[in-house]
């Protein structure tokens, strides 16, 4: 079991002591099974992009070669196409549940494999996990789409769904800043990836109408900033122009308006997003309102309703403590303490930009 000592640089006040963010991470180590995968919760399913973020979440408890392993699993599992399937029961390699290939969730290893890179300084792992990280980057911008925004996923049957979804490119776009510096370790240049990363950030930062409206989740709010398409002033005044819709004080971030609704993941995000933004205590304030999520042994609830009456709320729902969740509240907590990895990774003055398209 992690120990309060290996810990002790993952504490901010009325967040986690070390005692309590060691409880936390042994709760992640317990649901990584034996094979490196980490689903959502044991007899539930594993995604990608989130058994990436609780390895990351590893890593900055100093679980490494945990961490590594989880790496190891998407090496060993990743499809002739650079892709991996949505959804696998449990982890379980030879079962997925869901056989579409979502471009967010295959390029998040990039994101995931340069933090695990930054932590421990392991070239080793760089030289191993490069084709894999170069085949899912590949695999995402085959599905970019003229406007520069990427195309959804492609379904089972390999229809590409040209849609775009402003949450998932701008998670991408991450991705690909955190590929180009892997590239960049390497010396190996990616130029077409610096014109797709470029291209990218534009549609993100100046044209919302390339995108699906999802606007009524905050994930759209705050990830544009979060994924460092939108900066500086521009990000500033984004946030400023929701975060009524979307913060409740006290209790923490919506997924959904108008729905009464708390999340711990989008508030572990949006406190990382104002972190980015220069805005620490703010970041705290929300971290520290999400504390009603935690539960005894350490893990935290998805969400939490907070209106209703009798059977329907004020309650804790869904009743499931996810490793993403604990995840999330990990490395926000690793961002603000000044864990350089993490704050590398979140950081957007830190990452290589793409090249602007030469028109809008």
């Amino acid at each position: 079991m992690t120990s309060p000592e290996r810990t002790e640089l993952l504490t901010l006040p009325g967040v986690l002591t070390a005692e309590q963010a060691a409880r936390t991470v042994a709760g992640i180590l317990a649901v990584q099974r034996d094979s490196g995968a980490i689903p959502w919760f044991r007899g539930h399913h594993l995604d990608p992009w989130d058994h990436t973020e609780a390895a990351m979440a590893l890593d900055v408890a100093g679980e490494h070669t945990a961490a590594a392993r989880a790496y190891e699993w998407l090496a060993r599992h990743q499809n002739a196409d650079g892709s991996w399937y949505a959804a696998y029961h449990d982890g379980e390699a030879d079962r997925p549940t869901d056989l579409g290939r979502e471009t967010n969730f295959c390029a998040y290893v990039a994101v995931g494999v340069w933090h695990h890179y930054l932590a421990t300084g392991d070239d080793a792992f760089l030289d191993r996990m490069w084709p894999v990280v170069h085949a899912a980057i590949e695999f995402v911008l085959r599905l970019q789409q003229p406007g520069g925004q990427i195309g959804w996923k492609r379904e089972a049957d390999g229809t590409p769904v040209t849609d775009a979804l402003l949450t998932g490119s701008s998670s991408v776009h991450q991705a690909l800043r955190c590929a180009l510096a892997i590239a960049e370790a390497r010396e190996e240049p990616q130029p077409d990836w610096e014109l797709a990363t470029g291209a990218l950030a534009h549609a993100v930062a100046h044209h919302p109408e390339r995108f699906l409206d999802k606007s009524r989740y905050s994930m759209d709010w705050y990830y544009p900033v979060l994924g460092g398409a939108v900066t500086g002033a521009a990000a500033k005044e984004r946030i400023e122009s929701r975060w009524d819709e979307f913060v409740v004080p006290g209790l923490g971030v919506r997924c959904v308006v108008p729905n009464p609704w708390v999340t711990g993941g989008e508030s572990c995000e949006l406190a990382l997003t104002l972190w980015a933004m220069g805005e620490s205590d703010r970041a705290l304030e929300i971290l520290q309102s999400i504390g009603h999520l935690r539960a005894e042994g350490g893990m935290y609830w998805t969400g939490y309703v907070f209106e209703g009456e009798g059977d329907t709320g004020p309650a804790v729902w869904p009743e499931e403590l996810t490793t993403w969740t604990a995840g999330s509240l990990l490395l926000a907590v690793a961002a603000l303490g000044g864990d350089e990895a993490t704050t590398a990774v979140f950081g957007a003055e830190h990452l290589p930009k793409g090249l602007l398209p030469d028109c809008c």
